[in-house]
């Protein structure tokens, strides 16, 4: 299923209980369609949301309401219903919001193009906690909500640790001689993949996040820029060459390619609520959704397929009389008076 967004898409977001799909586009617009598998996909809003780009969304307070993020520093709450303003922030941040990531109910982190982080309580109305850990933009962020912990990946090449119970920044990896651009918290929060400028995935063992325990190669030397959880063994990665694979993580390997987006690099990657479609943007301009049922029986009927040619292959070889054995970041061309943006959400 394809989308024309028109102009190039910087990030979607999907609504957690219904068929809605939103984007948010260079030009500074955010979209929202309705998608089904028997009909097209329905625009239901096109709103100008800002003044420069619409680098960052998300779906808030049950879906109920769009949170958008841009260079012009500013973070708007869009009603879902209706496309009107609930409140605007002009100045959220002191330089352009790269990334907004869902914390809990009531609070989400914004992070900026000098590494800053604040994060938003919905009930207190207010920006409740503001981290400094990166020179650089934030490329990437993703929470752990058992322990309180948001892990945030930089441009810097740096991992940072956020503790939001104790209100400090926890640790810090050492300097990577990449930019980490994505990150996912994996086996049952035991680990941490970052995507990387070149291609690398870099594996941090939790709590020991100074250095990396492991790093995959197999997908360099193509930047892996966005990262997406499938379950605790297997991840989803998009990279600078429109390919998206599914990658088993320990063991490490590239299980498949499952779609090719376009020759151009992906910017992001997300799950429809059930789970039930991948949801990719590209620098072609499109969002495109992917039936996942689809892609797994693909997937599956590969994997009886190598099997049996292995198979077959070997019984080959035992009839013989020898037996042989195996031989990036973006850029578009403050004050924190944060007390009453949340007061009408």
């Amino acid at each position: 299923m394809e989308i024309s967004l028109g102009k190039l898409p910087f990030d979607l977001d999907f609504h957690q209980s219904s068929q809605l799909v939103a984007a948010g586009l260079i030009s500074g617009d955010l979209l929202l369609y309705r998608y089904a598998s028997d009909s097209a996909p329905q625009r239901l809003l096109d709103v100008h949301a800002h003044t420069e780009s619409c680098r960052a969304l998300r779906f808030i307070n049950g879906g109920q309401a769009i949170l958008t993020g841009s260079p012009d520093c500013s973070i708007l709450a869009t009603d879902v219903e209706t496309g009107s303003a609930i409140a605007r922030l002009e100045d959220s941040h002191g330089a352009a919001i790269n990334r907004l990531v869902n914390l809990t109910e009531s609070t989400i982190a914004s992070g900026d193009d000098d590494g800053c982080i604040k994060v938003w309580d919905t009930r207190q109305r207010s920006c409740c906690s503001t981290f400094e850990p990166h020179e650089e933009y934030i490329s990437d962020m993703t929470f752990a909500n058992d322990s309180m912990k948001l892990i945030a990946t930089s441009g810097d090449g740096t991992l940072s640790v956020c503790n939001l119970r104790s209100n400090k920044i926890q640790t810090q990896s050492e300097f990577s001689e990449d930019e980490l651009l994505s990150v996912v918290i994996m086996k049952n929060g035991r680990k941490v993949i970052c995507g990387t400028q070149t291609g690398n995935l870099l594996l941090y063992s939790w709590g020991f996040f100074k250095d990396c325990s492991d790093r995959f190669v197999d997908l360099s030397p193509n930047s892996v820029d966005a990262l997406l959880k499938f379950d605790e063994d297997r991840l989803i990665a998009a990279s600078e060459n429109g390919i998206i694979s599914l990658v088993g993580i320990l063991p490490n390997r590239v299980i498949q390619p499952i779609a090719e987006h376009s020759e151009y690099p992906v910017e992001r990657l997300a799950f429809s609520h059930d789970q039930k479609y991948l949801g990719s943007i590209s620098h072609d301009n499109f969002l495109k959704l992917w039936d996942m049922d689809e892609i797994l029986s693909d997937n599956a009927t590969s994997q009886v397929v190598e099997k049996d040619s292995d198979n077959d292959e070997m019984d080959l070889e035992v009839n013989t009389t020898k037996f042989h054995q195996g031989s990036k970041k973006r850029k578009d061309p403050g004050l924190d008076n944060s007390e009453d943006f949340f007061a009408d959400l």
